[in-house]
């Protein structure tokens, strides 16, 4: 399944060979072995978790009891940090994202230092499968290295990496993760994804990013100077509306996810589907036109969408 990027599903605790190379190491060598020293300053897990606070997903896990809270947290604090060590620190980011994998080999065996993965690594414990975790390390990996994206596919396998394992630890976390429901949830994290990535169109590509595939430039006539030029062509507003047409088709395929979900963690799941479907209408008000900046939905509007998506009225 893994279409433009090569990837496998690999044993967490098996030996695996270092990113940059060296010897491998045995299966006792790794769970006795404490973490590699970081290349630099490490941010603290206070700044991580400031840094997390009003996004959605730490909001939307305010609505669930204690533990299940707590272990969304721990699990979202990684990814914002291995989010921030592949985007934002300063020196060579590889670097820093090998440390961070000699962190989660160490939490997985239960011998992290820093809090964010000691913190990870209580959660874990409670029999999570910690493939995803790799999965969004090695998506940060693709960043240094890749800025275009040739075709749909490759751009799909990348949402493997860096939006799908989101969704399979929630899962884990919260008891749910059967393949069906797996399966929906992948087509959610996907589309919301690339809504975020046709809402960042213009400002990625100011950035030196092109995450619009180069098949669909080439479909719609599109130059990549016209991804920042304001106001947007009529080429380029139609390749934004066919692409918010591919990532709703996720999102319908994914809805059914919400009436599977026990408790408050439906309304949660239900917060995420409706704040896409609430994204691409903002799109669309725009006249599909993002080269001003992202369309952002307003509060009500993401609440009637969270109501459809609880009522199963996404179609």
């Amino acid at each position: 399944m893994y279409n433009g990027v090569n990837v496998g599903r690999t044993n967490c605790l098996s030996a695996r060979t270092p990113a940059r190379g060296g010897a491998r190491l045995s299966h006792s060598q790794m769970l006795n072995a404490g973490p590699p020293p970081a290349p630099g300053d490490i941010p603290d897990v206070g700044s991580v978790d400031a840094r997390a606070a009003t996004e959605n997903f730490v909001v939307a896990a305010r609505l669930l009891p204690g533990r299940f809270r707590r272990d969304l947290v721990a699990l979202y604090g990684y990814a914002r940090l291995v989010d921030e060590l592949g985007d934002a620190v300063d020196g060579d980011r590889n670097a820093w994202l090998d440390w961070a994998e000699g962190e989660l080999d160490a939490a997985v065996a239960g011998r992290a230092r820093h809090p964010v993965f000691v913190r990870l690594g209580a959660t874990l414990g409670r029999g999570i499968d910690p493939q995803p975790c790799y999965d969004l390390l090695e998506a940060n990996r693709l960043d240094q290295v890749v800025q275009r994206y040739e075709t749909f596919d490759d751009l799909l396998g990348y949402c493997r990496l860096s939006a799908n394992p989101v969704g399979r630890l929630v899962l884990g976390a919260l008891g749910l993760d059967d393949p069906g429901r797996v399966a929906r949830s992948d087509a959610v994290c996907t589309a919301l994804q690339l809504v975020e990535h046709w809402q960042d169109l213009a400002e990625d590509a100011r950035a030196g990013r092109r995450y619009v595939p180069a098949e669909d430039l080439e479909r719609f006539g599109v130059d990549e100077d016209e991804l920042t030029a304001a106001p947007a062509s009529s080429r380029l507003r139609a390749l934004v509306s066919f692409e918010c047409d591919r990532a709703r088709r996720l999102l319908v395929e994914g809805a059914p996810l919400v009436a599977t979900v026990p408790g408050m963690a439906r309304l949660a799941v239900a917060g995420f589907v409706g704040g896409g479907l609430a994204a691409l209408r903002a799109v669309a008000a725009a006249g599909f036109d993002v080269t001003a900046g992202a369309p952002v939905a307003r509060p009500a509007a993401r609440a009637v969408a969270t109501l459809e998506a609880l009522s199963g009225r996404i179609r």
